[in-house]
């Protein structure tokens, strides 16, 4: 953990991955950030993957190093301590609650007028979506596939709540500066929606689509627009192997002594693969086949070596189990892990930040909290409540 926001103070009433990534990136950037659940775990508390204990492995993940307090949030009482903790601080308040009831920006403004609250939806209209959904709407999941096959693929990486985790932070810093010189809250609308609709176009493919007059075909593992796709070598290993730039593509021909075919096929077409990485995508077909057959006459060890002296861009397909046991890169050999125990005495490798600040100080990684851990800390040194008042609310119910 870095300590680049140590003195800043972040509120998080959320749950699922969009609010609590968030929250995340602050905490791994040395900020306090103290969550509320409802006693008992929100909706998020148990969802998959469990470890051995039944934990959810997903929770301790998004909400390593945070202040955890345990409110009934079903009761009046419960209500109005949320509502005093988004407000309390530094004023900065993330969540995914809806944008009208107890958590509404109105109703938290009039308690602190300089509050600045990122509220994560789905759809912007306040109709119900998660990134699934979203990504079903948008219309990635007709892209994606063989060109035989018309059933939709839906990804297994949610990356429109990602991306709102990451814009979302951005977001709050943006209004958080803006805010040490006017003086003014405000609220910040983060639609998964508009999102992934805005995305889209900053990628091209609303134009692509309104200027061509069709939808992107699909094109199987090839990667659009260049050269890129999975290949299988005499050991029958699948690599991915792709070349966008000229030096790539010239590199990935040498090493594969492909010259004299492809200088043929290139005369033939009246085209340069080299120039024209576009060539490379319309044509990839007949790439393929040369590729293809080239692959194929060595194992992966051989063409590990000619691949990397070559500068070659590739990777093997792995699984994650083995990407643990044989990508030291990734896991193992690399600082952003470290081996974390948590609250329910399991310990395995668990990440910081993913950015590396060279030769500034970092903090030992922290795990998640226990649900509840930090309630009586929080409401006495945040909201200055006694150990009477706390105490009370203990024998009421209302906090945990």
């Amino acid at each position: 953990m870095y300590e680049l926001l140590k003195g800043i103070t972040v509120v998080e009433g959320a749950a699922f991955i969009a609010g609590p990534s968030c929250g995340l990136h602050f905490a791994q950037m040395g900020a306090t950030v103290i969550r509320f659940d409802q006693i008992g775990g929100g909706p998020d508390s148990g969802r998959w993957p469990l470890g051995p204990q039944g934990q959810s492995l997903y929770w301790e993940g998004l909400n390593k190093g945070k202040k955890s307090v345990a409110i009934d949030l079903g009761r009046p009482e419960g209500r109005e301590l949320a509502q005093r903790l988004a407000v309390s601080a530094d004023g900065l308040f993330v969540t995914n609650f809806p944008v009208q009831g107890f958590l509404s920006y109105e109703t938290l403004s009039a308690l602190r007028h300089d509050l600045i609250c990122l509220r994560v939806m789905g759809w912007a209209d306040g109709a119900p979506a998660v990134d699934y959904t979203i990504n079903a709407a948008v219309g990635v999941p007709l892209m994606t596939g063989h060109e035989d096959d018309p059933r939709p693929v839906n990804h297994v990486l949610p990356a429109w709540d990602l991306m709102a985790g990451a814009y979302g932070a951005f977001s709050l810093l943006a209004a958080d500066r803006a805010r040490q010189t006017s003086g003014q809250g405000r609220e910040v609308r983060l639609a998964l929606s508009d999102l992934a609709a805005a995305t889209m176009g900053h990628l091209g493919q609303v134009a692509e689509v309104v200027l061509g007059g069709h939808d992107r075909p699909r094109s199987g593992n090839n990667l659009f627009g260049a050269f890129g796709r999975d290949f299988m070598t005499l050991d029958r290993q699948r690599v991915m192997i792709v070349a966008i730039t000229p030096r790539q593509w010239s590199g990935l021909i040498k090493a594969l002594g492909l010259g004299e075919p492809i200088a043929a096929l290139e005369a033939a077409l009246g085209v340069s693969f080299t120039a024209d990485e576009g060539a490379r995508f319309i044509h990839r077909k007949k790439l393929d086949a040369f590729v293809e057959a080239a692959i194929a006459q060595r194992s992966l060890d051989e063409w590990s070596g000619i691949f990397d002296s070559s500068g070659v861009t590739w990777s093997v397909y792995r699984s994650l189990s083995e990407a643990l046991q044989y990508e030291p890169r990734l896991f193992s050999e690399n600082p952003v892990f470290a081996q974390v125990t948590y609250p329910s005495g399991e310990s395995y490798p668990t990440a910081g930040p993913a950015a590396r600040i060279p030769g500034e100080k970092t903090e030992p990684q922290m795990p998640s909290p226990q649900l509840g851990q930090h309630t009586d800390e929080v409401l006495a040194e945040l909201l200055g409540l006694s150990a009477g008042e706390i105490g009370q609310l203990h024998d009421r119910g209302i906090v945990a």
